[in-house]
């Protein structure tokens, strides 16, 4: 596969040029793209150097896949162009999840809805992401009915400015710019995106939309709160879901320990629980804290916890393009 990464000198362009080198991505040809300031300059892949190319040139080397994290602007502009030239383009952006003919992808949960005809497929957001995986095998069961979700997000899901304002101000440097409004640093902001005219933030209602349109069922109600925290090594939640059905809560963990993706870590008695540093570098949906809500019936709280940049973004991209080869493209012959 000749493989395109548009974005390749961010946070997580290079998460996933990491990616595609620990799963032994089968790319023959390795095509890094990034803003017009990066040109020339070089990125290691399996132990090779690669110059940074601009669109242009990458765009005539009609790549089979690019993967894209390149912010939505970029990806409106671009993506189209490198359809045209027939390469198949994974979005990371918001520019394309809600569009109504591109496909929103989770692989654990709907890569089945993937074709041929697909040029542009949208990779959803980080915090959409982990809570999907977690809940698809207990809709299937039980059938959702409503989700109230809280995030506790990483500094790392706003970019390399922000893990900078972090450590600076922990430094007690004062002269790094501000990516936040208020300090981060022994803070908590209850401020994802921007505030919309409903007075949620546009992360609360990506998840709010993605959540919908990944599981197939307009009728699941959602609502968010997200919030960012200062750690470093990913998202985590607190999901409260009311199903249609009653359950047993020794069913619920079968089902979560038997589904793709997801890590069950709930032992109380010894402290063990998911955390953001223990999920830091690894592809996996953690779980845990698993109970019943026994304020009402038939619904289930439950804490949820990935590494954003890996399974939030980079993974997720990766494991749709080897769903791809595996299922619908045909690699180029070299």
């Amino acid at each position: 596969m000749k493989v395109a990464v548009v974005g390749a000198t961010g946070l997580v362009g290079g998460e996933m040029l990491k990616v595609l080198e620990e799963r032994n991505f089968p790319v023959t040809e390795l095509i890094p793209t990034a803003s017009e300031k990066s040109i020339g300059k070089e990125i290691k892949f399996k132990g090779n150097s690669y110059k940074i190319v601009s669109v242009d040139d990458a765009i005539a080397k009609r790549p089979d896949i690019a993967i894209f994290s390149a912010g939505g602007s970029t990806s409106l502009a671009l993506a189209p162009k490198f359809a045209e030239v027939g390469t198949v383009v994974i979005d990371n952006s918001s520019a394309w999840r809600m569009d109504p003919t591109k496909k929103l992808v989770v692989p654990e949960v709907n890569a089945h809805v993937l074709t041929a005809e697909d040029k542009i497929i949208a990779n959803p957001n980080c915090s959409t992401i982990q809570m999907v995986v977690a809940l698809n095998p207990l809709h299937k069961a039980y059938t959702i009915k409503r989700i109230v979700v809280s995030t506790y997000q990483s500094v790392t899901g706003t970019g390399k400015k922000a893990v900078d304002q972090l450590f600076a101000e922990r430094e007690g440097n004062a002269e790094v710019p501000k990516v936040y409004p208020h300090t981060i640093d022994l803070n908590v902001l209850p401020h994802i995106d921007v505030f919309l005219d409903n007075g949620y933030t546009k992360e609360e209602m990506k998840m709010v939309n993605e959540t919908k349109k990944i599981m197939g069922d307009d009728s699941i109600q959602v609502t968010a709160t997200t919030v960012r925290i200062p750690v470093i090594g990913g998202h985590s939640e607190s999901i409260n879901i009311e199903f249609e059905k009653d359950y047993d809560l020794k069913d619920i963990f079968e089902l979560l320990k038997n589904a793709p993706g997801v890590v069950v870590v709930d032992d109380v008695a010894n402290f063990k629980y998911p955390m953001p540093k223990d999920a830091h570098g690894k592809d996996e949906v953690f779980v845990g804290r698993i109970r019943r809500d026994e304020s009402q019936p038939n619904t289930l709280n439950m804490w949820v916890v990935a590494d954003n940049l890996r399974k939030g973004a980079a993974t997720n991209a990766v494991q749709i393009a080897e769903y791809l080869m595996e299922n619908v493209l045909k690699p180029t012959t070299v």
